[in-house]
């Protein structure tokens, strides 16, 4: 899958809307890639308590629940349609549910541009420093 196509997924489930009170979701918008190429999506969700989460949050959940692990490529989408790389939180949750995808997720962050997590998370959590 190209990067744009997954642009494209990503853009589907675009459909920001207001939830109960100030809360939102839909406002952005993830496409993953599976290792075994399963195509999962998903979309943020922001309450006013600070326990929402990540549209990149969400598509992996989709992918737990279908029993893997390994992320090839994954790409999260503003309703704008900009391309927004994953935050500090999503990089981590990435590595955290397979170290394996330190090495081998692409990051799409354009239709011309990826870089490998490892680039945008130098140093994860669990790094032994000895």
């Amino acid at each position: 899958m190209t990067h744009r196509e997954l642009i494209e997924k990503a853009k589907t489930v675009l459909r920001p809307r207001t939830l109960s009170g100030e809360n939102t979701a839909g406002d952005v918008a993830c496409a993953l890639l599976s290792s075994r190429g399963n195509l999962y999506l998903g979309v943020c969700i922001d309450v006013s308590s600070g326990i929402g989460f990540c549209a990149e949050h969400s598509a992996i959940a989709a992918m737990i629940t279908a029993g893997e692990s390994g992320i090839a490529k994954i790409v999260a989408v503003a309703s704008d349609y900009t391309v927004l790389a994953p935050c500090g939180r999503c990089r981590e949750f990435m590595v955290q549910i397979d170290p394996a995808n330190l090495a081998s997720t692409e990051v799409v962050l354009g239709e011309e541009k990826a870089l490998k997590l490892r680039e945008l998370l130098p140093h994860p959590y669990a790094q032994s420093w000895k």
